[in-house]
C-alpha cells in the first residue's frame, strides 16, 4: 500500500504538527489570476455600494413620511387652537346671559332647606 496524498489535503504527519492544533488544511483547486481578483473586488465594491444606496434611499423615504406627519400635527394643532377659541367664545358669560334660554328663565322666590 502506497502512502499517496492528494493536492487537496495535507496530513499532520507531513507538516510536523503537534497535538491539539488545527492540523487540516484545504488547498483550493481553483487558481485565480490578478484580473479575476480585480474583477471580484470590483464586484464586491459594487454590491456594497448598492446596499448603501438602498439604505440611504430608504431613510429618505422615511424623511418624507415624517415631514407629512409633522405637517398633519401642525394642522391639528392649529385646528385645536381655533376650537379652543370657539369654545371660549361660546361659553362666555355675556353670551350666556344674553341668550334666549337665559332670558326665558325666572328667579325662584320660595327657597326651602332640609334641616337635620
Amino acid at each position: 500500500m502506497s502512502n499517496s496524498t492528494t493536492s487537496y489535503y495535507v496530513s499532520r504527519r507531513q507538516q510536523n504538527w503537534s497535538r491539539n492544533q488545527n492540523t487540516t488544511r484545504y488547498v483550493s483547486a481553483i487558481k485565480l489570476g490578478p484580473v479575476a481578483h480585480t474583477v471580484l473586488v470590483a464586484l464586491m465594491i459594487i454590491v456594497l455600494g448598492l446596499i448603501y444606496v438602498t439604505q440611504a434611499t430608504r431613510t429618505t423615504g422615511y424623511d418624507y413620511q415624517m415631514q407629512k406627519i409633522d405637517s398633519q400635527i401642525a394642522d391639528y394643532g392649529q385646528q385645536k387652537s381655533e376650537l379652543e377659541i370657539e369654545n371660549t367664545r361660546l361659553t362666555a358669560l355675556e353670551t350666556i346671559k344674553n341668550s334666549s334660554v337665559a332670558k326665558a328663565m325666572t328667579t325662584s322666590t320660595d327657597t326651602q332647606y332640609v334641616q337635620q
